[in-house]
Parts: structure tokens; C-alpha cells; sequence
């Protein structure tokens, strides 16, 4: 039983491959794909365009697994939170954001993270291992099951974009992430186009300048400080790739890309968050002329963690003092707060009431 190979996760090819092992023909392969990933399937016996004989064979030999829902908290917002569990009992965590027409999946690379950034909570959490392919692509799936947004051809959807920014640093995770997202953008499947997935990451420069490259989404950088010093004592990443080599990565990843690259900024009272800091912010864009746009986000705190929330009045006088020189910089509310939303609260919830 535990030697069937999954088929969500293997790339085309290697679909195609297992196929023809089987005897079968190249365009079966295109079938498959679209039956898993545009009509999102997870029973061969549904895939009415195979042979019975077919749809046997594959039932016998491959599964369609999603990860379980453990647990799924829907906010007051609207913000809804699941809590995964892979086949090996690893947990990550997945959240969906709703706008008023839109809204974007929150979905994790790693389970953990090695990072240690001192405001992040699934940073508190030591890594245990590496999504595969088929994992990241997964969590897409389970939204879209629980959203019933499965072959909506060209219709509008409410899972509308993916961004690549919860539990894990995507960029430590680098080749199951490019095979995720080519599985997300292809246009016989999930068809998501790359224009409306994000990559967020804490500065892993080496990887920077082959993103566009090698899936051409957009770049998204948990900056969160103004200068080498401030960066460094909240993010030890910086130690090893500091701020004047992301920043070159960043203006390099432009020049190749276009359009630009947002920064994320955690509003932390006291230590980032004063006009000074703002005129300091401004001033590295321009030395490496970047086209930048800032995301201040509305600290959510969590029980352990040094630092606490700018006020309301420090996070907009922040915001104004950008926008004076040129920048946007939309602040983005703290989503989900009555579900521990903050990535990472859920998973040690649970793990916690387990222990007790």
C-alpha cells in the first residue's frame, strides 16, 4: 500500500514517464493533468475520459493525497486558517486573506523555519524538514476544494493569487518551490498566472537574481529595518548576507524583472518605527535605485516575544513620511487576530493542548 507514488507534485514529464512504464499513451498524461489539477479530482473512478481498465490500474498504482485539515478557524474578517497534516504527521500551517473581490493563499514552504527572525513566531519553531513540491501545491488545492473553486474557466474567483510567505523561507527550499509554482502556472491546471504569485523571502541573496529567471513571479523582501545594525540584531540572516549585498540582489533581480519589489516592514515600537528611521528607509531605496513599494504591517504580537506594536499615530506619521518621498506605502492591518493568524500560532496551539 505505502509504495503507490503520489501524482500530485511530479512535473509533466514525469507524469508522462510513469505513464508510459505503464504501456500507455503520451496524451494520457494531458488527461490525467487536467482532471487533478483543473477539475481538482482526487478519485480516479471520476476521470470518465480513461478506460475503466485505466482508471483501475491507476487507482492500484498511484494516490491524489491532500494533506488533512487538523483544524480550520474562519476570523470575524473573514480570514480563514487551516492547520494541515501531512502522511507523516508533520503539521504546517495555510491561510487565506480575503480582499473585497479577491484574496490571496498564504501557503507554507517549510515545517519550521531555520531563519530565527526575533519578531516571528514560526521562527520560534526549530525547522524540521522541507516541503515537497506536491505539499506546496497541495495547500492551494485544499482552498480551492473548501472555496468549491474548481473549474471556473475565466470566471471570477475569490483564491485569486498565491503568496509564498508562511511557515518557511521559501528561498531554503529553492527547487521544490520552482516545481510548485510551474505546477500552479500551467495553463492546462491550475492556470494561475505568475504576475499573481509572490515570493517572500528574508534575504537569501544567492537565489535573488535567479527567481525571475527561473519561475518569474514576483519578489517580495522581509526588510523590516533601515540599516545593516537594526537588521541584524532582529534577523541573524543579515549576518551572513547583509543589507548593501540584499539590496544589490534586489536592484539586479529588477533590472531583469521590471516593475517593482515590495518590501515588508514590521512596525516595532521603538526600535524601526521613528520618522528618522523613514528618512533612512528612503535614502537606501535611492543609493540603489530601486523602485520599491512598502508594506507596513501592524505588528500581531505573541506570547514570548520581545517587542511590542507601534501606535496607530507612529505606523500612519511613518506611512505619510514615505509617501513625501515618492513611495507607497499602504498600511496593511493586522488580519485574522481573534484565530492567531500570525503564522506559526496555531501549529504551537495545538502542539501545546497535545502536550497537556
Amino acid at each position: 500500500m505505502n509504495n503507490k507514488t503520489d501524482l500530485i507534485g511530479l512535473s509533466k514529464e514525469e507524469l508522462a514517464a510513469c505513464l508510459k512504464e505503464m504501456g500507455e499513451p503520451a496524451f494520457r498524461a494531458k488527461q490525467i493533468w487536467q482532471w487533478i489539477y483543473f477539475y481538482g479530482k482526487t478519485d480516479f473512478a471520476e476521470m470518465t475520459n480513461l478506460s475503466k481498465d485505466l482508471r483501475q490500474k491507476l487507482a492500484d498504482n498511484f494516490t491524489l493525497n491532500r494533506p488533512k485539515i487538523v483544524t480550520e478557524q474562519l476570523s470575524s474578517d473573514k480570514t480563514r486558517k487551516w492547520l494541515l497534516e501531512f502522511a507523516d504527521g508533520q503539521k504546517i500551517e495555510t491561510v487565506y486573506i480575503p480582499e473585497s473581490d479577491r484574496g490571496a493563499v498564504c501557503i507554507s514552504t517549510q515545517i519550521g523555519c531555520a531563519m530565527g527572525c526575533k519578531f516571528c513566531h514560526t521562527g520560534s519553531q526549530k525547522l524540521t524538514r522541507n516541503l515537497s513540491a506536491g505539499e506546496i501545491v497541495s495547500q492551494f488545492m485544499v482552498a480551492r476544494d473548501v472555496y468549491n473553486e474548481w473549474h471556473l474557466d475565466g470566471e471570477k474567483r475569490m483564491l485569486s493569487n498565491i503568496v509564498l510567505m508562511g511557515m518557511g523561507e521559501p528561498l531554503q527550499n529553492y527547487e521544490n518551490v520552482v516545481k510548485a509554482v510551474k505546477i500552479l502556472t500551467d495553463g492546462e491546471g491550475i492556470a494561475l498566472s505568475k504576475r499573481r504569485i509572490t515570493l517572500s523571502t528574508s534575504g537569501i541573496v544567492p537565489f535573488i537574481k535567479n527567481i525571475d529567471k527561473d519561475i518569474g513571479v514576483k519578489l517580495a523582501v522581509s526588510l523590516h529595518a533601515s540599516n545593516n545594525e537594526l537588521r541584524s540584531q532582529i534577523m541573524p540572516i543579515n549576518k551572513k548576507y547583509p543589507l548593501p549585498e540584499l539590496m544589490q540582489a534586489c536592484r539586479d533581480y529588477q533590472d531583469n524583472h521590471g516593475g517593482y519589489i515590495t518590501f515588508e516592514y514590521l512596525m516595532l515600537k521603538d526600535f524601526n518605527d521613528t520618522p528618522a528611521h523613514a528618512v533612512e528607509l528612503a535614502a537606501l531605496m535611492k543609493k540603489y535605485q530601486i523602485n520599491a513599494k512598502f508594506n507596513l504591517i501592524a505588528f500581531n504580537p505573541w506570547p514570548g516575544c520581545d517587542y511590542e506594536p507601534s501606535s496607530n499615530n507612529r505606523i500612519h506619521a511613518f506611512s505619510q513620511k514615505l509617501q513625501d518621498f515618492g513611495y507607497a506605502a499602504p498600511i496593511r492591518t493586522a488580519r485574522g487576530q481573534d484565530i492567531l493568524a500570525a503564522c506559526g500560532q496555531l501549529k504551537s496551539k495545538k502542539e501545546s493542548e497535545n502536550k497537556s
